[in-house]
This record gives structure tokens, sequence and C-alpha cells, in this order.
């Protein structure tokens, strides 16, 4: 391992933080645990949980004999992370706060902590250890000791347990950090994962529940959070089939593409399909698979490329195969990129996929490289438009006056 042997571990109160700590130690590591807080919130029962994840925490650095500290990021997120996330529901997008939150709190303003703070005060020379549930391949748990002194490029791959995968979240890290990182768990499933915790003795963090969704929100309704930092702004639900006035809502930015829309007086679903926000209007169709729904092509913003630049063979061509997906859960699917002079890409995939979002990221994959990402700007026309095209050049011209468009997406 050379000369490296202090490290920082990220420590959540969680099951997998845990055993990244325990697992450093048994490396031979000397380790130094940082919980950081990032949000000030109460759940529903006036419990805060971040302070119970100190505490979780706390007591597994003590069992370790660990060195323990804590860190507030309140601030930083809500200038970086949760300000942009409102900013973005009001222009009818709807971002991933999750990813910001690994860019600019994990990756940035912590990663800069244990280097030039805790590294100064404790002899961290190289090298810092991220450890909650983000994965690579196990060879690069072992080359990141020496690929920042080589200034050889750091590579980000999908982990032994891809239904615990987070390379989709990582997919906006600086290359720089990624060069001072390590995953101890990229070679472990998770059930693997909460059997060393159970051996170690872990039982607080074990019977915790995974925490699932966007973590400032909880258990709580969406609507109602979101209406408590934006002013409501009513409008009407619009069939996107014949125009007609299906119901009101209380603001586009609650809703997004591919959601059940809650429509008084309504038996059968509807669900969003497209947003207007010049007019308020969000359109809506009668199932959840309706052609509205479908599309094939995406712009993404200036893409985020972990490798620092783009693989040689899209520079080369201006065209690469790979693979697409817009969320963690979802199977990786084919596409072809195409590289633009601004550094967008576009993304045509094989096959055309339900709601794709605006303010999503465009994450791809060659192989089982997290290749970076890209925040999509722009959709290409859905399945319904093109039927409308195809359907309007085999009949007789109509009264464009009665036609009711589909909104621009």
């Amino acid at each position: 391992m050379g000369v490296v042997r202090h490290v920082v571990c990220a420590m959540s109160g969680g099951v997998d933080s845990s055993v990244s700590a325990l697992l450093l130690k048994r490396m031979g590591y000397h380790v130094t645990g940082v919980f950081m807080k990032n949000w000030d919130s109460q759940d529903e029962r006036g419990v805060c949980s971040s302070e119970r994840d100190c505490e979780d925490a706390y007591k597994v650095c003590k069992r370790l004999d660990m060195p323990f500290h804590q860190v507030s990021y309140v601030k930083e997120y809500w200038h970086e992370v949760f300000s942009n996330l409102l900013r973005e529901y009001e222009k009818g997008r709807t971002p991933n706060p999750d990813i910001m939150c690994n860019k600019h709190i994990k990756f940035k303003h912590f990663y800069q902590y244990a280097v030039n703070t805790l590294g100064k005060l404790s002899g961290i020379d190289e090298l810092v250890v991220f450890s909650r549930k983000r994965h690579t391949k196990q060879d690069l748990t072992h080359t990141s000791f020496y690929v920042f002194k080589q200034r050889i490029t750091a590579r980000l791959y999908q982990g032994a347990d891809r239904l615990k995968d987070q390379t989709f979240f990582l997919s906006q890290i600086s290359q720089d950090a990624l060069r001072h990182t390590i995953f101890p768990l990229a070679g472990l499933t998770k059930d693997f994962v909460k059997k060393i915790a159970a051996e170690a003795g872990f039982q607080h963090v074990l019977k915790k529940k995974e925490s699932m969704g966007i973590c400032f929100i909880g258990e709580r309704d969406f609507e109602n959070f979101i209406l408590e930092y934006i002013e409501p702004k009513p409008g009407n639900f619009v069939s996107i089939e014949d125009g007609k006035i299906m119901g009101q809502h209380k603001g586009w930015f609650t809703l997004t593409l591919g959601q059940r829309a809650r429509i008084g007086g309504q038996v059968d679903p509807w669900f969003v399909v497209d947003k207007d926000i010049t007019t308020g209007d969000v359109f809506v169709g009668p199932t959840t698979n309706h052609p509205a729904l479908f599309r094939d092509t995406i712009q993404t913003d200036r893409f985020h490329w972990i490798a620092e630049d783009p693989p040689a063979e899209l520079v080369r061509t201006q065209m690469m195969e790979c693979l697409f997906r817009f969320n963690n859960r979802m199977p990786l699917t084919p596409c072809t990129v195409t590289l633009n002079l601004d550094g967008s890409v576009w993304v045509m995939l094989r096959e055309p996929i339900r709601a794709l979002t605006p303010g999503q990221f465009a994450v791809l994959y060659k192989g089982d490289e997290c290749l970076g990402s890209g925040k999509i700007i722009r959709l290409g026309p859905t399945k319904f438009t093109l039927q409308k095209g195809q359907n309007c050049l085999s009949c007789p011209p109509k009264d464009t006056n009665q036609q009711h468009p589909e909104p621009f997406s």
C-alpha cells in the first residue's frame, strides 16, 4: 500500500459507512471518522434525525477506537444544492439533489476539509476515503493509492452489487476527488456487508431503515413540502388528446413527468405528460404508457466527463455507442451519443423510454465504467407527436384554428 496509511472515512451512522471503517482498520489504516450534517430537520415525531445519526456514527468510532469529528455544511447545502433545486422546479424541471450533494458537498467541501484541515492536523498526506455506499470495481480500490502521483486518470466502475451500485449518483464528481478516493465496499454485496456488521456487533445500525428518496423530505408529502418554499401557482390539468380541462393543480413545480395526477372527480387515472410554465397548464394522458410519455432523443447541457476529457472514440468520430440511464433504478439502455461543439451531447436511444425528464441527469456507461453525466435540458418529440404528424400526412387539411398542439418541451 505504500506510505499512505491515514485516511478519513465519511460516517453516516448507517451500516455501509460503519463496515467501511471496520474494513479499513482491518487493512491496517489509521482511520478518522467524520460525520457531516447537511440539513436542519426533524422527523414527524419531532426528533432530529441528524443528531440520532451522528450519535450512531460516534458509537461505531468509539467501538473501533477511531478519532471522531463533526462538520456542518448546512449553509453550503442550502446555497449550492437546495436553492438550485428550487430554481429548477420553478423552471419546470425535476432536479436530482443527491447528484448535486455529492458534487458540491461531499466531494468538494468535505474533500477539501479532509485534505486541508484534518490533513494538516493529523498528517493525512494524499488519500481520503468516502464510503457511503459508493462503489467502484475492486481494482480501483487498490490502484487509487498511486494514480494521482503518476497523474494516471482514475476510472469509476459499477460495484459488485448492481442493485446498490451508486455510480449514478457519483457521475458529477471531479477527477481530482476521485483520484484521492477509495471505496472499501466495492466488491461486496449488501447482504455480505450486513453480515460483517452483525458479526462486528453493530446492532444499532443494522436496525435502522435504509434511507430512500430525498433525504430532507423524508416521509412527508412532496407537494406539501415544496409549497413551504415556493408560492402556489394554480393552473389547469389539460388533456393532451383533446385539450379538455380536466381539473386544477397548485403549481407545475409540484408535478413531474410520468407521475399520476391527482385530479378530483376522475375515476380513471391520468398521468402527467408535459408542462407549460408560461400558461401554467399541465398536460395529462389517460394511461400510464401513453405515447406522449415516450421519447428517444434528449440533449444535455455541457457534459461532465469523469476522466475530464471525452472518450477518444467520441472526439475522433463525434459519435459513440454506449449505455444510458437517467434513473438509478432503470436498466442500462443502448444509445448513440453525438458530441456538440459547446460540449453538450445529443443522446439517441435505441428504443423510446418513458418519462424522460428535463432537470434529471443523463448518465452514460461504457461497459461497467461510468463515463459521467449531463443535465437533460431538451427533449425530442414524443411518439404521440410523431403519430399525429403521420396521421396529418394521410388526412385532408383541417382548420388549424381548431387544433390543440402539444406543448413544446
